[in-house]
């Protein structure tokens, strides 16, 4: 399987700069099996079922992107997470410069000495103070312009409304079309929710580089899923509802969590799991999420949730009728593959 099997060519004109307003706003293509239909993200409570279950991500995102100088030479840094001996990983560019023992300075009181360099240009930093993120600003991804740093907007448009744990570098995007209004209607509806904590972490900006996706590894992430959240997805699908993953992070985490039987268990640890093509899922029935970019491993991922042949077509489809791509465009609601065993869809 390779790389280029995933590319699309994608006009510039078409990355969102800015989100809808409001965000439920934002347009939603329906993908099933064999047709494709356009919506807003507003109408969605019309296009689930009572007992059906949205599974959101709650992480929160952090102040992850760090600017330093080692002598006169500058440095960029997005943290990733804290390691249990108190230093932290992170992604950095020019880091085939740096070298163990190197002294970054970010302001006037606050230091990092490198610790270690990884081939995957991350590395390790002992920080003079206990919290770097106090001198870190967001880490928006690079295709949304902004010269000048994040707007004072981006603070909260960043962000989902079901964010309440800290630990991400990025946001998990599906959930920033939710609002409290659509909320309310989904429940109106009978549809349930439920939240499960994957902190998205700085490899999310790397590029797939090997032709051969079978030779990628994606960077690990830490996830969790409570006994009280296991136990509501659970007992939605024996009762007949369908699991809707809110993203590909809460699917990754889903499928992470589930045993061969499809049972979601309580989970605390890390994961690194690669969807390809050929993956049988065992939890998800319909996943909400934005586009992504061509020869990416999400775009990987929503190709083996309902087919490459047929999210090439969604995707040109899309691009033809304007919808807005990547962080703050438009959302799709993906279908399960039904050639898929495991599929529930009918």
């Amino acid at each position: 399987m390779r790389l280029s099997d995933f590319s699309f060519e994608l006009p510039p004109e078409r990355i969102a700069q800015y989100p809808a307003n409001p965000r439920s706003s934002a347009r939603l293509l329906e993908v099933t099996p064999d047709s494709l239909a356009d919506h807003m993200v507003g109408a969605l409570p019309s296009l689930l079922m009572p007992g059906d279950i949205l599974v959101a991500n709650d992480t929160r995102v952090i102040p992850a992107a760090l600017a330093a100088h080692r002598g006169k030479a500058r440095v960029s840094l997005t943290l990733d997470h804290v390691l249990p001996d108190g230093s932290w990983l992170a992604l950095a560019r020019n880091a085939r410069r740096l070298r163990p023992g190197d002294i970054l300075a970010f302001t006037s009181s606050l230091s990092a000495t490198v610790l270690a360099r990884m081939p995957d240009g991350s590395v390790t930093l002992r920080f003079s103070a206990p919290d770097p993120t106090i001198a870190a600003r967001l880490a928006l991804p690079p295709y949304i312009a902004r010269p000048a740093g994040p707007l004072p907007a981006d603070e909260q448009d960043y962000q989902t409304i079901f964010a309440a744990r800290p630990g991400a570098v990025a946001a998990p995007t599906a959930g920033l079309h939710f609002t409290a209004e659509l909320l309310a209607a989904l429940r109106a509806r009978g549809i349930l929710t439920a939240t499960i904590t994957l902190h998205v972490g700085a490899g999310t900006f790397l590029p797939l580089r090997a032709e051969d996706i079978s030779q990628t590894r994606l960077h690990a992430e830490r996830g969790h899923v409570s006994e009280t959240a296991a136990h509501a997805i659970n007992g939605a699908r024996a009762r007949g509802g369908r699991i809707v993953a809110i993203g590909t992070t809460t699917l990754r985490l889903l499928e992470s969590a589930s045993d061969p039987a499809g049972r979601i268990n309580q989970f605390d640890s890390e994961t690194n799991l690669f969807i390809r093509p050929g993956y049988r899922f065992r939890t998800a029935d319909l996943l909400l999420t934005n586009f992504h970019l061509p020869r990416s491993s999400l775009f990987v991922l929503v190709s083996a949730f309902s087919g490459t042949a047929r999210m090439h077509a969604a995707y040109r489809h899309a691009i033809a009728s304007f919808y807005r791509f990547y962080s703050y465009g438009d959302a799709c609601l993906l279908h399960r593959n039904p050639e898929d065993p495991d599929s529930q869809e009918a």
